[in-house]
Formats: C-alpha cells, sequence, structure tokens
C-alpha cells in the first residue's frame, strides 16, 4: 500500500521564489515561507514561532561576522592599501594581469582544497588587493585602461576567486557538499567512502584550473587589443564637421 505524500509544504518554495522575484524583504519572504511550510505541514503555531526563534538565536552572531570585515577594509583602504598594492605590483616588468590571476587561481583552489576557505574571498581579498593589483599590473603594461575594461578586468578578478573557491572546495573531505552525496548516495544503496567522493573531485578541479586559466592567457591579449584600440581612437584627427564646429 503506497503512502500519499503531502506536497502541500513545497508551497515554501512558491512563495520564496515569488518573494525574490518581486524583490520584496528578504527576511519577511523567508519568514512567511516558514510560516506558509509550517502550517500547510500541519505543525502548531508555537512550534512554529519557536523553530524560527531557536533559529534565529543560533545565528545571531553571523551578521557580525559577515560585516565586522568591511568597516576594517574600509579603514586600510582609506589609508592608501589599494594604492600600495597597485605601487607594488607596477615594481615588477613581466607581470601582467592575466599572470598574477592565474597565481591567485591556484593557491585560492589549493587553499579551498585543504579547508581553508576564508583566505580568499570578495570582500576580503579581491576588492582590497587583488583587483587594485591586476588593475597596476594592466595599467603599468597597457596604459591607461578604459571604463568598459577597466569594469571587465574586476569582473574577471571576481571570477576568478569564484572558480577557485567553488572546485577547491569540492576536494575537501569535511566539505558540507561532500557530506550531502554521500548521505545521499547510503539511502540510495550506494556505500560510498567520502575519502572517496572528494578524491574523483581532483580532475574536475584540474579541469576548472586548465579552462579558466585559458581564459586568463586570452585575457591578457584582450587588454592588449582593447587598450591599443583605445589609444588609436584617441590619437585620430577630429572630422572636418567637428572642426567646422569648433
Amino acid at each position: 500500500m503506497q503512502t500519499l505524500v503531502n506536497l502541500w509544504p513545497l508551497l515554501g518554495v512558491l512563495v520564496i521564489v515569488i518573494g525574490f522575484v518581486l524583490r520584496f524583504n528578504p527576511m519577511l519572504v523567508v519568514a512567511a515561507a516558514a510560516v506558509i511550510t509550517g502550517f500547510t505541514a500541519h505543525i502548531p503555531l508555537d512550534v512554529i514561532l519557536a523553530t524560527i526563534g531557536t533559529g534565529f538565536i543560533k545565528t545571531r552572531t553571523l551578521t557580525l561576522i559577515i560585516l565586522l570585515p568591511l568597516p576594517v577594509i574600509g579603514l586600510l583602504e582609506r589609508h592608501g592599501l589599494r594604492l600600495h598594492a597597485q605601487t607594488f605590483i607596477a615594481r615588477f616588468r613581466n607581470a601582467t594581469a592575466g599572470r598574477l590571476l592565474l597565481g591567485y587561481l591556484f593557491i585560492r583552489e589549493v587553499s579551498a582544497a585543504l579547508g581553508l576557505t576564508s583566505l580568499g574571498g570578495h570582500p576580503q581579498m579581491v576588492r582590497p588587493l587583488l583587483a587594485p593589483m591586476a588593475e597596476g599590473a594592466a595599467v603599468s603594461r597597457h596604459g591607461k585602461l578604459p571604463a568598459a575594461v577597466r569594469q571587465r578586468l574586476l569582473a574577471m578578478c571576481a571570477a576568478t576567486d569564484n572558480v577557485g573557491l567553488f572546485f577547491g572546495e569540492d576536494i575537501f573531505v569535511a566539505f558540507g557538499a561532500i557530506a550531502l552525496m554521500h548521505t545521499f548516495l547510503l539511502g540510495a544503496g550506494i556505500d560510498v567512502d567520502p575519502l572517496t567522493i572528494a578524491f574523483w573531485g581532483i580532475p574536475t578541479a584540474a579541469a576548472a584550473f586548465i579552462i579558466h586559466g585559458f581564459r586568463l592567457y586570452r585575457f591578457d591579449a584582450y587588454l592588449k587589443g582593447a587598450t591599443s584600440n583605445a589609444a588609436l581612437d584617441d590619437a585620430q584627427p577630429n572630422s572636418p564637421l567637428e572642426v567646422s564646429a569648433k
């Protein structure tokens, strides 16, 4: 005899999707989704509120952990951290933005594979150090960057951090995703050791390093071509219409 499964609690997922699409307050959306899910699962209101309160108490220091580095980094930038980073990297003649990002990709991926995921990140590493150093290397080699090229360089810095973290942490045996895969396979009757799952993440991480490394190699060529075209456009004489208008 088959047991009927109550699918009404999935309405909470629909509430989250609609709330985020309509750009409502995330806190209200998540709270409403939790209440709706609880009601459709026939959970009493006092239990729902107690569960929400318990979750809030357990994670109340998370906001402090996330926001605390921001004023510290802002203070460092105020005292010239970005300028010093650009000046430092400009001393190396052979340094390019692509080579710098390739080295960071290797360090980020290896450190994430060892479980040291906090060594990098957008607020504490990319914005104050990596992006200024990559920009300094590009400026010292190609001259002033057009605004669109500079924004693409900053985006490539952020993407390099994402790639290194995402594929590197899959090799760490204590990573949550590996534990989730192990539990899921175990529930399906497949007993796979977590160390084996982590080991087979190495080929994917190596492939990601090679592919993104090739993108960084091409990005150096893009910077050279983009800055050369911008320099040619600036060097072109004014058209007769512009001269007559002046």
